[in-house]
């Protein structure tokens, strides 16, 4: 099926010749005098690609960009100018352009760039879907914590989303960090936007520049395509640039280039190429030491760490253990299509007892295999991959801490479960009606239905 180029230009000649181009290339093409009759047309059919002067009567090109990012945001748009300068050019892609042309037109570089954003649409589809499937999940409702710290950290996240400055999220594996970028980049204006994540270590050095930054066709041996790279997919909205420290000294370079000037160029290209991409850093080293070891080049660190997010790790946060517990049986039991009431008392105090050196993550994946073997019954701890290291209890102050918060969590969890019936949550955590009162009492949990259901 040929793809579909809505042109929109209000020089009739020059708008006729670019259609009968496009049309002996095999493209379906359609016309718009102006912004006006253009956004009429794409509002009654998908087009899959936009190409559009800037200076027209009635709605201008940069207003109709506006309106197709409200209304089509994956839809590529090529701006056509004869005022281009490269400030005009990052303006108009800071505004959602894809790429631009300079009056006169050249034939050849029209048909290069309209092949690179299609292309760009079909590899990166894939991706959008999935990122789109992820987006529910990249959310506040899965930073789950009632930890202080925590508590800061996403109130961080609200301000950054805000804006399109850099991040540097740091913390040990496993505490989230990825979780954090997304969160930044759903919840504000980077929201409809691309997501792209990179993990730097997992790419060999060699083909790194290339994957970061793209590559001409013949640029070295096996290059036998234009490719476009991780920075310009991410266009107009976030890269994620995970395992910092692993990155090369010369791939280091190339990326301070590329924040300071906000342009990429592609390995065997002379051509800079305006981008405007939000850049969030990750790392679980520490970049400081690197830097005084000569290992990181602290110019590019002070360019990443305009802001700074330090994610503590679970052993600090037990008091968090029977929430994400709670949480991630709700959405694997869901997932999954299965029944598991809850926990044993007593795996949940193992699994409080945990060091957790992988954090969060270790503990997704420990509720994600009890869910698999515990169907129909409570999660005991001959389901935790670690039961025979569980000993007997020796709990200190921290720990006692935690096991209230989790029994108080228990609680309220079982509450909603049996749907605020007192008497039915009593029978099933196996105590008295007025032992459950006294609980309420003690672990200061609300009376008020009302309450508890706006708990967390």
């Amino acid at each position: 099926m040929s793809k579909s180029v809505l042109i929109v230009e209000d020089e009739q000649v020059l708008r006729e010749s670019l259609a009968g181009l496009l049309e002996e290339e095999g493209y379906e093409v359609l016309q718009a005098a102006d912004g006006n009759e253009a956004h009429t047309i794409v509002l009654d059919r998908p087009v899959d690609l936009v190409l559009s002067d800037v200076r027209m009567p009635g709605m201008d090109g940069m207003t109709l960009l506006e309106h197709l990012n409200r209304t089509c945001p994956q839809t590529p748009v090529i701006i056509i100018t004869a005022y281009g300068t490269v400030d005009s050019a990052v303006a108009a892609m800071r505004s959602g352009a894809w790429d631009y042309l300079l009056k006169p037109v050249k034939f050849e570089d029209l048909l290069v760039k309209i092949s690179r954003a299609l292309e760009f649409e079909e590899l990166t589809h894939d991706r959008r879907v999935m990122t789109d499937q992820l987006a529910a999940a990249s959310t506040f409702h899965s930073l789950v914590s009632e930890a202080p710290v925590m508590r800061s950290l996403f109130e961080q996240v609200r301000k950054l989303s805000t804006v399109k400055s850099s991040v540097l999220v740091v913390g040990e594996s496993g505490t989230g960090k990825e979780l954090f970028a997304r969160a930044i980049h759903y919840n504000g204006l980077t929201r409809n936007k691309p997501f792209v994540a990179v993990n730097s270590g997992a790419i060999p050095e060699s083909l790194l520049e290339s994957e970061l930054f793209g590559h001409r066709r013949g640029a070295f041996t096996g290059a036998i395509r234009d490719k476009t790279g991780f920075f310009e997919a991410a266009n107009g909205g976030t890269i994620f640039l995970d395992e910092l420290s692993t990155l090369p000294r010369n791939v280091q370079s190339s990326l301070l280039r590329v924040l300071e000037e906000r342009v990429v160029v592609p390995v065997g290209d002379t051509n800079p190429r305006p981008i405007d991409v939000r850049v969030i850093g990750a790392s679980n080293q520490d970049l400081e030491r690197m830097v005084r070891d000569g290992e990181f080049r602290e110019d590019l660190l002070y360019r990443l760490n305009v802001v700074k997010l330090t994610l503590p790790p679970l052993r600090e946060r037990k008091g968090d253990i029977p929430l994400l517990v709670h949480h991630f049986l709700d959405m694997y039991t869901t997932a999954m299509n299965k029944t598991v009431p809850g926990v044993t008392t007593g795996t949940m105090r193992a699994m409080i007892s945990h060091e957790w050196r992988g954090n969060v993550r270790e503990l997704q994946n420990v509720i994600e295999r009890a869910v698999i073997f515990a169907d129909g019954r409570e999660v005991t701890i001959d389901d935790l991959p670690f039961a025979t290291e569980i000993a007997d209890d020796s709990a200190g102050d921290d720990l006692k801490e935690a096991l209230r918060q989790f029994e108080r969590q228990h609680i309220i969890y079982s509450l909603r479960r049996h749907e605020y019936n007192k008497a039915e949550t009593a029978k099933h955590l196996g105590i008295g009606i007025s032992s459950l009162y006294r609980k309420f009492e003690e672990l200061e949990i609300p009376k008020n239905l009302e309450d508890v259901d706006g708990e967390p």
